[in-house]
């Protein structure tokens, strides 16, 4: 069994001075793939290397306290790729790649972090072109490797993936285009949403953001934008699907998905 999670972390000292890595301890994961770490290297030198026994490689962002990525692992890499080669976005510090080569497998762990655009027009546009340009990239990586992308996509796909979906028609995360992307996505691409292979009805349930405005956690007025996306041969291992709601690190929860392969 291959045991992964991703979290956006909304900031790594702010989901560490949370209990963050006491859970990790308990949960044990084989790989967590994180978002948002909103640090630099010298930020975490000494201290965020790694944790709870899993050994951390990152994407950091130019500006300082804005996004970044990163994977905690168990398993050493037998390659490190960090960005995709976006002079735009690569420095946003949104992609790191963890390739698990051997002589028969070719096999990839991805933490990605996809724009908002709900801070206006501008990043909306900025998203648009994300999406644009990061489609022919999974196509192309599918083309030659297994993978699964675990990150915060910052879209609900379909109505059932949040409370509220009628008054979020015109609002990021839920527009037409992205929604139309992501169908895109997991037909013609063929990737896999693995949450919804396994739990394709679920609502309330399913969710993994809340907004912090309100009482949008204590009346689980929430939003799926968490997802593992799995290219099939990965996601046909896929065995259980929890996001764990006992304890608040961020305004994200995490998700863990076994799955019955190891690397």
């Amino acid at each position: 069994m291959f045991k992964l999670t991703s979290l956006n972390l909304n900031g790594i000292r702010s989901a560490a001075s949370k209990g963050l890595e006491a859970w990790l301890t308990k949960a044990e994961p084989d790989c967590i793939c994180v978002q948002e770490v909103k640090a630099q290297a010298p930020d975490m030198q000494g201290r965020f290397e790694s944790m709870a026994g899993l050994n951390g490689y990152f994407h950091f962002a130019q500006k300082k306290g804005y996004s970044g990525v990163g994977i905690y692992t168990r398993h050493e890499p037998s390659e490190v790729l960090v960005g995709y080669g976006s002079p735009e976005f690569d420095a946003e510090g949104r992609y790191v790649e963890l390739r698990f080569d051997t002589l028969s497998n070719k096999r990839s762990i991805i933490s990605c972090y996809f724009p908002s655009g709900s801070s206006g027009d501008e990043r909306q546009q900025a998203k648009f072109r994300f999406l644009d340009e990061f489609y022919p990239h999974l196509n192309r990586l599918k083309a030659e490797r297994e993978f699964i992308l675990c990150g915060d996509v910052n879209i609900a796909h379909q109505e059932i993936d949040l409370k509220n979906w009628k008054g979020n028609r015109k609002n990021s995360g839920f527009l037409p285009e992205e929604r139309a992307w992501m169908t895109r996505l997991l037909s013609e691409a063929g990737m896999v949403d693995v949450y919804r292979q396994l739990h394709p009805t679920a609502t309330d349930e399913a969710y993994t953001w809340w907004s912090n405005r309100g009482q949008a956690y204590a009346k689980n007025v929430g939003w799926r934008l968490d997802y593992h996306l799995a290219t099939p041969a990965m996601a046909c291992g896929a065995v259980t699907a929890a996001i764990y709601k006992d304890e608040k690190f961020s305004d994200h929860a995490p998700i863990t998905i076994h799955y019955n392969w190891s690397l």
